[in-house]
């Protein structure tokens, strides 16, 4: 990590905090006027890819990655800790990082800072009567990268792949804290079955889970 001096480091903390929070405050107001909306998320996209690109206040030194090697692939860092509501995340994910299809149960941004990754969306075309098991097909693929963000409803499903030679830094936004979620679900491709994904892939709070 670089070193600092202290009174640079209290500005740029300072500076990240009110620009957190005036982020939130956005995020509320638009969820208030609009509801959980796809016009709703629009609104979200936008400001949160604003807020990426004050690289300066969320610079890659002071939010890392793990170490290659580490066993660990993504990091996550919780940005307004301590709240029940909204929860601003910064995500770093190294290449080779993927994870399975995967709903969130709550709304969710992603705006990059830096770094590409490839977001899988599909459909679920079965039923839903079976509870242990799902059928999905591929309805098309996003590039998260700076200025190209995207957003899911509760429901919607997705995975993430990161390719390249860099880490990823990237936000993500969610109605509610991952910590605290308990109905999302994994879809194994390979067999399609149906997981608690919380229990299955957030091994740990630093754990990034998409």
């Amino acid at each position: 990590m670089t070193t600092t001096t202290n009174e640079t480091g209290s500005a740029v903390s300072t500076q990240r905090r009110e620009a957190v929070e005036a982020l939130l405050a956005d995020a509320r107001r638009i969820i208030d006027e609009k509801g959980v909306t796809r016009d709703a998320l629009k609104g979200l996209s936008e400001r949160l890819t604003e807020l990426a690109t004050h690289r300066a206040l969320f610079d890659a030194a002071d939010f890392p990655p793990p170490q290659p090697g580490s066993g660990d692939t993504s990091t996550r860092y919780r940005l307004n800790p301590g709240e029940d509501g909204f929860a601003l995340y910064l995500n770093s994910l190294l290449p080779g990082k993927t994870t399975i299809p995967h709903n969130h149960d709550t709304w969710a941004v992603i705006a990059a800072i830096e770094g590409a990754e490839l977001n899988r969306i599909y459909w679920r075309t079965d039923d839903g009567r079976d509870p242990d098991r799902a059928q999905l097909e591929l309805a098309r693929e996003r590039v998260v990268r700076p200025g190209v963000p995207i957003a899911f409803l509760p429901d919607d499903i997705h995975s993430i792949h990161v390719g390249g030679a860099e880490p990823t830094l990237h936000f993500h936004l969610y109605g509610r804290p991952l910590e605290t979620l308990t109905g999302r679900l994994g879809f194994e491709t390979g067999t399609g079955l149906i997981v608690r994904y919380n229990a299955t892939h957030m091994q740990r709070e630093t754990q990034a889970v998409g």
